[in-house]
């Protein structure tokens, strides 16, 4: 296997290498600070309701946050970002492990804190996602977003197990004490790490203009709504296994939480040998036969969960668990950062991130409810039939390959030469392009302009029209509606891409002749 394909390529690089290994730290502590807040709560007066309560104050900023802080991430230097996020999780695992250290920690200040450090990794999600395409070569993001699915499988292991032995022999003020640690650690390395992408040009986006241009670019995307529901698709049935898994550890094997453990542990090692496997199935299949062998493996694997009652088969069985979840969403989240272009790459991320969290939280309570209303095996085994379903979906709603499409910035736009010169947030612009179309070509002109008016819509315009020019025959006019003129100038000079030039080329080759173009500014004082 040549060095550009290994599973390790990436760790090559030193600041990947740096940046992973203190993410994958911090991961650890993520885990280690979950379980120290349940241990905490088990002691409490409706303790059952609280230690569930634990994961959705860590689980539900990704959900209400993802996308500002992708914009976030998109709008300033997203070193700088990470930095800054760091620094501020840092301070708040201080107070918290000062607090649990002197006996202050009563249970609602508690969850309060687990959320407002939640809502730190909301931000730190996206923001590091959207770094990765600068640190590694495009060629090696497949491994790069196999070896996260690595750092979160290891630490979803290793985390509780060493915060139970730590919470045991010195209690849980402690376990939230490392967790501080790691945060400093993974900002002291974001600090020594010097080679941040280059600055985006022009003056940064207006917070919420980019919160809305980010929803605009996947609204009118289809390849990245495709991925979010491939995605999806495998998320909500595969969530079964995690929701249901203490319950086929306790119920159907009669297992404590050390054979709890050992069953998470098997899904980890399969984890991390999908991820090293992954390189050669990539070269072997497509990515589409990829998530069909995947997903009729997975189902297998939840049949074998729901009938079987050996400790032994259901752990082989989760071993390839881990490498069919690693070669669907390492494959998934590779697909979503070699499509998204650079401007908007976080907030494309981020809405993955809210696809991410919310198939898994939602197939959770659905199984969770058909788990005691049906039963155990009847909530695997439906959830067997909705993985099989969507895999079957396949056929009609494939991955697109976008793998000869040009996702680099083209600025080819000429310049707008304007008698009146607007302010930045002056709007709405309307945009009018009258282009000459003989009517032997009027046809082949107006499908080719539909790629024209999805490039428009994801990179600014909120309307879109084609029309024909009453007055003159042989006259096709596209107009187009952008919310302010800064928004269009960046239509101008970086959020297109090549693939974006190649479709306008396309519509213009059918053309007569290049468009007249104006700018109707609005009349308002």
């Amino acid at each position: 296997m040549s060095v550009e394909s290994s599973a390790w390529a990436p760790l090559r690089v030193a600041a990947f290498r740096s940046l992973w290994l203190a993410l994958l730290a911090s991961n650890i502590g993520t885990w280690m600070q979950t379980v120290g807040a349940q241990w905490l709560l088990v002691e409490e007066s409706g303790a059952d309701t609280l230690v569930a309560v634990v994961q959705t104050a860590g689980t539900l900023p990704i959900v209400l946050l993802a996308l500002p802080a992708g914009a976030l991430a998109d709008i300033f230097d997203r070193r700088r970002l990470l930095i800054a996020v760091q620094v501020f999780l840092t301070g708040i695992g201080a107070l918290l492990t000062t607090l649990t250290l002197t006996g202050n920690m009563p249970p609602t200040l508690l969850l309060t804190l687990t959320f407002v450090l939640g809502a730190g990794q909301a931000v730190t999600a996206p923001a590091w996602q959207s770094v990765i395409p600068e640190l590694v070569p495009r060629p090696q993001l497949a491994s790069a977003s196999a070896l996260g699915a690595i750092s979160m499988n290891l630490a979803r292991a290793v985390g509780p197990a060493v915060a139970g032995l730590l919470i045991a022999g010195a209690g849980a003020g402690v376990v939230f004490g490392l967790n501080t640690v790691s945060f400093a650690v993974f900002a002291l390395v974001l600090w020594r790490w010097r080679t941040a992408g280059a600055a985006t040009a022009g003056a940064p986006e207006r917070f919420a203009s980019a919160v809305r241009s980010g929803g605009r670019y996947v609204r009118h995307s289809p390849v990245v709504r495709r991925i979010l529901l491939r995605a999806g698709l495998f998320l909500v049935p595969g969530s079964a296994l995690w929701a249901l898994l203490p319950l086929v550890a306790s119920r159907g094997l009669g297992l404590g939480s050390g054979g709890y453990g050992v069953l998470l542990g098997a899904v980890g090692v399969g984890a991390v040998a999908g991820a090293l496997l992954l390189p050669r199935l990539r070269a072997r299949w497509s990515l589409n036969r990829l998530l069909l062998i995947a997903s009729v493996l997975f189902a297998a694997i939840l049949t074998a969960l729901a009938l079987s009652r050996s400790p032994v088969v259901v752990v082989a069985a989760l071993l390839p668990a881990g490498v069919a979840w690693v070669m669907v969403l390492s494959s998934v989240n590779a697909s979503m950062q070699l499509f998204l272009p650079n401007w908007v790459r976080a907030r494309g991320l981020a809405i993955y991130q809210i696809v991410f969290a919310g198939a898994q939280a939602a197939g959770a309570l659905v199984w969770g409810v058909l788990s005691d209303v049906a039963g155990l095996a009847a909530a695997h085994l439906a959830a067997v039939a909705l993985m099989l379903a969507g895999a079957v979906t396949l056929r009609w709603w494939p991955l697109r390959d976008t793998t000869g499409l040009d996702r680099d910035p083209a600025v080819f736009w000429p310049e707008p030469h304007l008698e009146h010169e607007p302010d930045d947030h002056d709007g709405p612009v309307v945009v009018v392009a009258s282009y000459p179309v003989s009517a032997g070509r009027e046809e082949a002109f107006t499908e080719a302009m539909q790629g024209v008016r999805r490039s428009r819509l994801r990179t600014g315009a909120v309307r879109w029209g084609l029309f024909h020019d009453g007055e003159r025959a042989g006259r096709m006019v596209e107009v187009y509606v952008v919310p302010s003129w800064d928004e269009h100038l960046r239509q101008h000079t970086g959020r297109l891409t090549g693939a974006d030039r190649e479709t306008e080329e396309r519509a213009l080759a059918l053309a007569d002749g290049p468009p007249e173009v104006s700018h109707l500014l609005s009349a308002r004082g």
